[in-house]
């Protein structure tokens, strides 16, 4: 631990840092509020600072930036979140409240949201199809030799996939199929039983192709949205950063391995090389899971440069969180 005075130098090079990109002097951290020490006893302390491993000192005549270790002493003992700005709070119930339709665009434009709030990239990772009831099952005539067999689930996603049909299959077998499925799929999970048939030929086939087309979305892919990246091309001078922190956003089993592991981990912010990903590690990631009745169902995040905004950021995807929460739970 640090004492008072050393946590207070400590502070204002990080929030100075968070805010400039700049290295730190000490004549403007003995100006912050709660350090109240001359700039000599501040250079000495942020000499100290440095050998503990919590600044830097990137060049011989600059002042200090805060390390990994710091940022982290920071966010844990330091910058703490509050709850969100009303202004945030306001912007958040506004955009679950116009929220309709499809689960995918909604997740699609949650990491939006949340790189508007944060400017940072954005990473929504949404609930397991395998593990969502249906809520309903139908399928629909396309034409005298298509169907499409449309699955809505508990969570408000839509699924639907189309079926050959032969030319002799009435609306009535297909109505009959309709409410098969409907008998033994509704507030199951893809997968759970089977559908025994019914005797009839024309409607065990429907009932077979349908199950057969929807298979895929009971797997165990979790559906994952990064909004965003754009930003992050902002976020850092070196262009090999850069290269790598943008490859590594693209792909997907990446991102969504890295948020999982964080929040199995307990963790709410992962720095620099803590969250084991070495092409992100001038990044941090901070994540929230997002939980429905109890359960864990998929999670929220944003990932920035080591330097972000922590207090905000883990606000804000802390409300974020909730909020998604509180819509999924609503269908």
């Amino acid at each position: 631990m640090l004492d008072d005075r050393k946590a207070a130098i400590l502070r204002a090079v990080v929030q100075e840092y968070i805010a400039t990109a700049q290295p730190v002097g000490s004549t403007h951290v003995a100006r912050a509020p709660g350090v109240g020490v001359s700039s000599a006893t501040v250079r000495n302390e942020m000499a100290v600072l440095e050998q503990e491993g919590y600044l830097a000192q990137p060049h011989t005549s600059a002042g200090r930036v805060p390390t990994d270790q710091g940022y982290r002493f920071f966010v844990d003992h330091l910058g703490r979140p509050g709850q969100a700005d009303a202004l945030t709070t306001r912007q958040v119930g506004e955009f679950f409240e116009a929220s309709h339709g499809r689960l995918e665009e909604m997740l699609h434009h949650t990491s939006d949201l949340l790189t508007q709030l944060t400017r940072n990239a954005a990473v929504v990772v949404g609930p397991k199809a395998a593990e969502v009831p249906i809520r309903s099952a139908q399928i629909v005539r396309l034409s005298a030799t298509a169907a499409t067999v449309v699955f809505v689930f508990a969570n408000g996603s839509v699924d639907n996939e189309v079926i050959e049909i032969g030319e002799e299959v009435s609306d009535a077998a297909l109505a009959a199929a309709t409410v098969h499925l409907s008998t033994h799929l509704v507030d199951r999970v893809m997968g759970t039983g089977s559908v025994p048939d019914t005797g009839d030929a024309s409607t065990d086939e429907l009932c077979r192709s349908a199950l057969d087309a929807m298979s895929v979305h009971g797997s165990d892919d979790e559906p994952a949205y990064v909004g965003g990246v754009s930003t992050m091309a902002e976020a850092f001078d070196a262009v090999e950063v850069v290269r790598q922190v943008l490859h590594t956003l693209e792909q997907q089993f990446v991102v969504v391995s890295l948020v999982r592991d964080i929040v199995d981990r307990g963790m709410s912010v992962a720095i620099g090389v803590e969250h084991g990903v070495e092409p992100l590690s001038a990044c941090s990631v901070v994540v929230a899971p997002v939980v429905v009745d109890g359960e864990h169902v998929g999670s929220v995040g944003v990932l920035g440069p080591t330097r972000m905004n922590y207090p905000q950021a883990l606000a804000t995807v802390d409300i974020v969180s909730d909020q998604l929460g509180r819509r999924l739970g609503d269908g």
